[in-house]
């Protein structure tokens, strides 16, 4: 039985009495954002700013506090009232519903936005892998980078949508055909506990699937899977047999009502035919709230996924109805919704059917331009709130409703440090603020840090704040910053993660936690946050998490190799290798040295001394490679006063996410290969990003970055070859018309290869060359497929290194992707391959003469394999630039 459920501002959930409980009618509409977003930093950053004037708080043992004129009661709606009423409207539900699929933004983000912000459901999105695997369209990041930067980006996209994010262990490692392939290079019974720890910790009532399981398919191996582990978790979930270590960690067996597949077809190409019992249900409507079409919301969610090219969303309006399928995959039977039979009110609470009744009538009291006259409603309900015994969905409800509280009176703490990075042992100063933005006062009673209890007893006026020093101390066994998910070498397809309470969190837990105790109504609240740096007072309009970044933990001393994480040598040759020591803090002075593997000789260790914090030394040593080929790793060590020093530093920082800090360790990967190059100068015309440029000059040769204007006879007649990066021909608009230069550079003599680029919409032009070709999303997935030579005499294959089926040994993640399918017969293909089962491609390499010159297009993943140091990529792509000379 299929019925079209359409959401207004008065629809009605499911119940377990077959009733529809009211989803709380709300006064009014407030236009403006959507409440995910809400949050009122730039009156704590002016306070922030105010308090900082100075460090040196005029005492120590007594709290500053300022206050100003209560607000007028005409004042207009803020994004503390926007959020508080979201947060109730949650609250007042139990509803919960966790969604899985594989990467970040395999989402279906309006139906998150539809479900937690218009039908108040607490709703989670699982997603089994970080994207590490994928490409990226704003920087060089790849990899486990990458994941970093996209954990980032669902994290923001679930601010704005409502939901709560969740991830698995399991890597990204690129595209894959088929889930028996994705289940066996994952470890799965290991992903597949993973899931079962979500569905235990969060406790769903329902989960919706992205993507079918067989007999159907998602286009992706990791699609399919995804949704395999999310079938057989359901039921797992709930056996106490399984995962008995889970149990022993205190969680319990859980059975969610059902499991459901959000049906969609997968890239235009259909599902095949249904194999369940189906409803509909529509997911379009407005934010009850806000007035906000979810589609809308859900745009500007989606919109977040910047490093794969989604920004474009965050500007797209959409509204109307948008109605979705959902098929059952097991559990109970569905009619009309896909909560049927849930009760989603506080009757499925022992105690708390008064509670239930109590938010109903605040939500209806609720006034968006006077929130603080709903305090003392608030406070009722946190005293019944109290009275019932503790579990997951009281003590989740506990939280929530105290965030509310906090909304409403306009409550604010930061604790603001004088430095960004701390180093373990160091005592910081810092700064603790209390806001109050609304008109009623609190009475702040302490602020906590480790091993500190500081009392404050102090009243923060309505409209004003307070503010104390405080003295920080960071414990010298204090972890560095690093993404716990990292800390750990990674097994084949699986990150380590030595805290299993760890699993499944989307990010660290606090590392240098605050408690703030408050007293408001006679009732005592405790709100938690963490220390923060003032690195970016300057950005006034940019968002908290990046005007005031988390303090991060960082060694006295940083390493970083100079040549960037690979360096060539030919067999039993000698190179200077520089390494980089750069001070967290002034007067440090230590001894580095290299460790090499057998085979390998380093100089002796280096005495440094730097002066000043941020001051760097550069310390040569001479590396001398074995006589036989072979990869190595080399790593650097720093011993500074009691600390050894083992790591370098990457940040991350764009401008949608806050900054990350990755500190790997400080290795450099040494390759000895036999590899010869002809021509000395290589134009590298950038596109979405790649470490090319550093391996050309890794190879010896002299590499000039080109924009679109330099593709002129003046700057091209003194190159020998131009390199174009991946996915130039979707990203860079300055290319297309300076085509007609390049390719008459190509006519006279000169060599171009171009890296590959994506078929579809952002396509800048079908001319990729001065023939026509046709590009497709072909692709081999296999980094060990068999490679067949198809002209084994061509000089790409030949000058002025002889390739061998051996240089294609040791290749990472995959052979290539977005392969063309179609192309001139001036275009030769060099090589063929294929993924098992299939038929084998020709498009990896294709090479044209055109006038006196080559134009080159090629798939290959070199953008993967030569920062990874395979050396037969090295020695083909060393032919491919010197085609010609």
């Amino acid at each position: 039985m299929r019925r079209a459920i359409r959401p207004t501002r008065h629809h009605k959930s499911s119940s377990a009495a077959g009733e529809r409980s009211p989803l709380f009618p709300v006064r009014e509409a407030i236009p403006g954002r959507s409440g995910g977003q809400a949050r009122s930093w730039r009156r704590l950053g002016t306070c922030a700013l105010a308090t900082l004037a100075g460090f040196g708080l005029s005492s120590p043992t007594a709290a500053t506090a300022t206050s100003a004129a209560p607000p007028a009661a005409s004042a207009p709606a803020n994004r503390d009232a926007i959020a508080a009423l979201h947060q109730l409207r949650t609250f007042a539900t139990t509803g919960r519903v966790l969604h899985i699929g594989a990467h970040p933004d395999d989402e279906n983000t309006q139906l998150i936005t539809y479900l937690s912000r218009g039908r108040g459901y607490d709703t989670a999105y699982l997603s089994i892998t970080r994207g590490d695997g994928g490409q990226n369209l704003l920087g060089p990041q790849f990899g486990e980078l990458l994941g970093v930067a996209r954990t980032q980006e669902l994290l923001a996209a679930r601010r704005i949508d409502g939901g709560r994010q969740y991830f698995t262990r399991a890597i990204d490692f690129g595209f894959s055909k088929n889930p028996e392939e994705t289940l066996r290079i994952w470890n799965r019974r290991e992903v597949l506990g993973d899931v079962v720890r979500v569905i235990r910790e969060f406790r769903p009532d329902v989960i919706v699937t992205r993507f079918p399981i067989p007999p159907g398919s998602g286009g992706h191996g990791h699609h399919t899977a995804s949704a395999i582990l999310a079938f057989e978790a359901f039921k797992l979930a709930a056996d106490p047999t399984a995962y008995p270590g889970q149990l022993r960690e205190g969680l319990k067996p859980w059975q969610a009502k059902r499991i459901v597949w959000n049906v969609f077809t997968f890239g235009g190409r259909g599902t095949g035919p249904l194999h369940g019992p189906t409803i509909q249900v529509d997911i379009g409507g407005d934010d009850p709230v806000t007035g906000e079409a979810f589609g809308t919301i859900a745009n500007r969610s989606r919109g977040m996924h910047k490093t794969q090219g989604m920004g474009g969303f965050s500007t797209r309006r959409s509204s109307g109805p948008n109605p979705q399928t959902f098929m059952l995959l097991a559990g109970e039977p569905m009619q009309h919704d896909i909560m049927d039979g849930v009760d989603t009110t506080w009757s499925r609470v022992p105690g708390g059917a008064d509670i239930g009744r109590l938010t109903q009538a605040a939500i209806a009291a609720f006034n968006p331009r006077d929130p603080a006259a709903s305090v003392p409603a608030l406070l009722a309900i946190r005293r019944e709130l109290a009275r019932l015994p503790d579990g997951t969905i009281v003590d989740d409800k506990r939280a929530q409703l105290d965030r509310v509280v906090q909304r409403c009176l306009g409550l604010d703490v930061q604790t603001l440090a004088a430095e960004s990075d701390v180093v373990p042992g160091e005592t910081v100063p810092a700064k603790a603020v209390v806001r109050v933005a609304g008109r009623l006062p609190v009475t702040w009673v302490s602020v906590d840090v480790p091993g500190r209890h500081i009392t404050i007893n102090a009243d923060v006026p309505a409209d004003g704040s307070a503010s104390r020093a405080v003295e920080y101390p960071v414990a010298r066994e204090t972890p560095l910053t690093q993404p716990y998910w990292l800390r750990e070498p990674p097994a084949p397809g699986m990150y380590q993660v030595a805290d299993p309470t760890l699993i499944g969190r989307p990010e660290n837990p606090p590392a240098l936690p605050v408690t703030y105790t408050l007293t408001v109504g006679g009732q005592r609240l405790v709100l938690r946050d963490e220390l923060r740096g003032t690195r970016s007072l300057a950005d006034a309009d940019a968002p908290a998490d990046r005007r005031f970044p988390l303090v991060t933990i960082v060694p006295p001393v940083s390493l970083a190799f100079e040549s960037g994480g690979v360096t060539l040598f030919r067999p039993g040759t000698s190179r200077d290798l520089t390494v980089t020591v750069t001070a967290a803090r002034p007067q440090v002075a230590g001894d580095l040295r290299l460790e090499a593997p057998d085979g390998w000789k380093v100089g002796a260790a280096q005495p440094f001394r730097i002066a000043a914090a941020g001051g760097k030394a550069s310390l040569r040593f001479t590396v001398t490679a074995p006589d036989a080929p072979t990869v190595d790793a080399l790593s650097a060590h720093a011993r500074v006063g009691g600390f050894d020093c083992t790591t370098s530093r990457i940040e991350i920082d764009y401008s949608h996410i806050p900054r990350q800090l990755v500190q790997p360790p400080a290795r450099e990967k040494l390759v000895s290969v036999d590899v010869a190059t002809r021509g000395h100068r290589i134009g590298y015309l950038p596109g979405a990003g790649d470490d090319i440029p550093e391996a050309l000059a890794q190879l010896g040769y002299q590499v000039t970055t080109l924009s679109g204007a330099d593709l002129v006879p003046a700057t091209l007649d003194s190159l020998d070859a131009v390199v174009i990066g991946v996915r130039a021909y979707n990203t860079r608009t300055d290319l297309v018309p300076r085509l007609p230069a390049l390719f008459a550079y190509v006519e006279q003599g000169g060599t171009v290869i171009a890296q590959y680029s994506r078929p579809g919409n952002d396509l800048k032009t079908e001319q990729i060359g001065p023939y026509p070709l046709r590009l497709s999303d072909r692709r081999v997935t296999d980094e060990t497929a068999a490679v067949t030579f198809l002209v084994p005499d061509a000089p790409v294959l030949n000058t002025p290194n002889r390739i061998t089926p051996a240089d294609f040994d040791g290749w990472v993640q995959e052979r290539g992707v977005y392969f063309p399918s179609e192309w001139d017969p001036h275009f030769v293909p060099m090589l063929a391959m294929n993924d098992p089962g299939e038929a084998p491609l020709q498009g990896a390499l294709l090479v044209a003469s055109y006038g006196k010159g080559y134009f080159v297009y090629t798939g290959l993943a070199f953008f993967r394999q030569l920062p990874a140091g395979v050396p037969g990529a090295y020695r083909l792509f060393a032919n491919l630039v010197s085609l010609g000379k």
